[in-house]
């Protein structure tokens, strides 16, 4: 009796007991302080430039593809890639068995970046096929976003912005992708902490812009990004043009000097 006792108790008591408490992902510190910067950021980029219009992928593998040439280049680039690359292969298949050499003289020049997003495009189409038995991410449509989320996560070389870009363009998840230029730019104009990672960056953004402003917000965020980095060139160029001058200027009245 008393056994069955110490049982009934035992099991009343773990009836009792809260469920254990999943592991929540820190917050970005001085998050409010931060949280009104972005808003005003989202009203200044909604004026400067036009509405863009949202990209759905129907097929996630297009997605990831897109992301992995634009995490490196820009998106006007991205997009020329990606023209060159409906025009010469012939379906995804086709892309997956071909050369690292081949990829890279379709997206025009030689050099250590081209390289990376070719062989990185072939990893990620060969783990597609030997997980999945084909070139396709059609599966994870069906099922939950978390799951989806996962699955793109365990696909050898895709990054948080590849996967990311996935879920927001191509599974209807809430996300905001973040190139490194976003993340530079971010920091540069003191709009984030100076201390918080990408992940905590991502993370405060998507609760700061709603689910149906996500893909918007990230292109016009991406966009700035992009002409913040041209703008930055430009200044260089003006200044090293001035100072070329200056020198000019200086030697012409040297050698004047020189003639009296």
């Amino acid at each position: 009796m008393r056994r069955l006792d110490r049982r009934v108790v035992k099991w009343f008591n773990a009836e009792l007991l809260p469920p254990p408490r999943l592991p929540v992902e820190a917050d970005m510190k001085d998050s409010k302080e931060y949280s009104k910067k972005i808003q005003r950021l989202y009203r200044s980029l909604s004026r400067k430039y036009p509405k863009p219009q949202k990209v759905i992928h129907d097929e996630p593998a297009d997605a990831l593809i897109y992301a992995i040439i634009g995490a490196e280049l820009s998106a006007k680039a991205t997009q020329s890639a990606i023209k060159k690359f409906a025009d010469y292969f012939v379906d995804l298949n086709d892309l997956r068995v071909s050369e690292v050499e081949e990829i890279v003289e379709i997206l025009g020049s030689n050099t250590p970046v081209t390289s990376d997003i070719a062989s990185t495009i072939t990893r990620v189409l060969r783990a597609i096929f030997n997980e999945y038995h084909k070139v396709s991410l059609e599966s994870l449509k069906k099922i939950g976003k978390r799951p989806a989320k996962q699955a793109l996560e365990k696909i050898e070389g895709t990054s948080p912005f590849v996967v990311d870009y996935c879920m927001l363009t191509s599974l209807q998840g809430h996300a905001i992708p973040l190139t490194r230029k976003m993340i530079e730019y971010l920091r540069s104009k003191e709009l984030v902490h100076p201390n918080a990672d990408e992940q905590e960056i991502e993370g405060f953004l998507a609760k700061q812009i709603q689910a149906k402003n996500a893909y918007e917000f990230y292109a016009l965020l991406r966009c700035e990004s992009e002409a913040h980095k041209g703008r930055k060139k430009k200044k260089k160029t003006k200044t090293t043009r001035r100072k070329a001058t200056k020198a000019k200027t200086k030697t012409k009245k040297k050698t004047k000097q020189r003639k009296k």
